[in-house]
């Protein structure tokens, strides 16, 4: 077994956070990025602020400062030979640019495994779920093409429960945690890929910061179901920050009216459940409520919606066109999903 695994990370804006982890843990990351940002983490490295339990204010963990190395690159330097594990950690609609769009097919065809970060499962994953038909989904992604060279064998899905964010007045090399969860990943296929994932989960476990054990951890399960657990929280808070004259906190949208919100993340762990999940591997809907109370801006999706962008991951899409096959449907679900699409369409005929 190695001492030391390379990660390459496709994203350096969330999928800063888990490379500071790996690199805190003696592991090296590469993180694929725009020219500029490749520029200042490896002149400056990656700063992460984060709470942690019994101390006042956040700790701030410089890459530089850490046993592993941490380092950055575009896409055109990027290279897929020497790496042990590749964490997609942009957000869907990139994988379809230029350069991004070849590295992404490169690592697919290198047989590489493959752990997303993503709020929305890679295609291929969807695959591993038993009783999905898959190719009826395509419709939910913004280029389905992207993800056809891959194996299912080779991909996983990590819940990205930790809620992060880059602080405006700060240089982009500088990430704020707001909620220092845990990284929630299935298995692979294969024992080996499945072992470098247990032995990663073990070093970060054991890794300290000048002393300090350090929160948000990677967790490794032998459900396919677990990462699922994301979809309830992102159907009740995050997409719901988008109305259709505006958007708002993810805090207003769970709490302005707590029955609705019930209703929809109910609705949606009682899906994950009628696909093979366990009712153990969700999160209970009070326990989301309460972690709810500090998520006082809205959610990325939001934000980007209200930038004008005219895409983004539409996990709202994939949980109804999954529940339309399962032959469940929820209206308000279908609300969430009407208003997006005319947001969406609206920034497109605003271009």
């Amino acid at each position: 077994m190695k001492n030391t695994y390379n990660v390459l990370i496709f994203g350096a804006s969330y999928g800063s956070l888990l490379a500071t982890k790996l690199v805190l843990a003696g592991h090296n990351a590469k993180m694929v990025c725009t020219p500029t940002e490749a520029d200042l983490f490896n002149r400056e490295g990656a700063i992460v602020r984060m709470p942690v339990k019994g101390r006042e204010g956040l700790v701030e963990v410089h890459s530089k400062k850490l046993p592993g190395k941490l380092s950055a690159c575009t896409p055109a330097e990027a290279s897929t030979a020497a790496h042990d594990l590749v964490v997609l950690g942009m957000q869907e609609p990139q994988y379809r640019s230029p350069g991004v769009r070849e590295l992404l097919d490169a690592v697919a065809k290198a047989k590489l495994p493959c752990m997303s970060i993503m709020n929305i499962p890679p295609l291929p994953y969807l695959a591993r779920l038993p009783g999905i038909d898959s190719s009826s989904c395509r419709v939910c992604y913004t280029d389905a093409a992207v993800w056809d060279s891959f194996d299912s064998k080779l991909m996983t899905l990590c819940s990205p429960d930790p809620q992060a964010f880059r602080p405006p007045e700060e240089k982009v090399n500088v990430l704020q945690v707001r909620l220092p969860t845990n990284f929630k990943s299935a298995r692979f296929v294969s024992d080996a890929h499945t072992e470098i994932l247990r032995r990663l989960e073990a070093d970060i476990e054991a890794a300290r910061f000048e002393g300090m054990e350090l929160p948000v951890k990677l967790k490794v399960y032998d459900s396919v179901f677990v990462p699922l657990a994301k979809w309830a929280m992102l159907l009740t808070g995050n997409y719901r920050c988008i109305q259709k004259d505006g958007i708002r906190p993810i805090k207003e949208a769970v709490h302005g009216d707590l029955e609705i919100s019930r209703t929809i993340y109910d609705w949606v762990v009682k899906l994950c459940v009628s696909l093979g999940a366990e009712l153990k591997d969700m999160v209970p809907f009070e326990k989301y409520a309460a972690a709810a109370q500090s998520l006082v801006t809205p959610s990325s999706a939001a934000r980007a919606v209200a930038g004008g962008a005219l895409n983004i991951e539409r996990t709202d899409r994939l949980v109804k066109a999954i529940g339309e096959q399962k032959g469940m449907r929820s209206p308000k679900v279908d609300e969430i999903v009407a208003i997006v699409d005319a947001r969406l369409e609206a920034n497109r005929k605003a271009k």
